[in-house]
């Protein structure tokens, strides 16, 4: 089910990354997710942090707030130069995500804090209809150069 654009010999050889996964719309799809990214980035060998909390709350807002019934979600990873895209796409792209207040106590509704707080940019795209991608952008430093900093 893993969909990569080139050989793992190429992928070492290319400063373009690509990996692209469609997963259940499902709390395991979410769980899934956060797995496959976390070995994908160890195969390519760069970080897994942050990027493993941001796809777990990119991916659980998904299947929480994008999840219609029998259609999945994409779990897409780009690496371009130092730079790391996050792409989770759903099939309600009448539901855009919103950052909102919680109560202090409250057990949920902190997920978009934490994406903006860990990585440099996110935002969402909209289309083709009825889907939306959500996205998370993380810079982090290739030998011999400076790290990208946060916004």
């Amino acid at each position: 089910m893993n969909q990569e654009t080139a050989t793992p010999e190429a992928q070492l050889d290319s400063p373009v990354r690509n990996f692209s996964v469609p997963l259940s719309s499902t709390p395991r799809g979410a769980r899934l997710a956060r797995l496959l990214a976390t070995e994908q980035l160890r195969d390519w060998g760069l970080p897994t942090h942050p990027t493993d909390h941001l796809v777990a709350e990119l991916a659980a807002n998904a299947v929480t707030h994008g999840r219609v019934p029998g259609r999945d979600f994409r779990l897409t990873l780009y690496v371009i130069g130092d730079t790391l895209r996050i792409e989770v796409t759903d099939t309600r792209g009448d539901r855009l995500p919103y950052a909102r207040e919680t109560a202090p106590d409250g057990e949920s509704g902190r997920g978009l804090l934490l994406v903006d707080a860990l990585a440099d940019r996110w935002g969402v795209a909209h289309g083709p209809a009825p889907r939306k991608t959500v996205w998370a952008e993380v810079g982090f430093c290739v030998a011999g150069t400076r790290p990208v900093t946060a916004r």
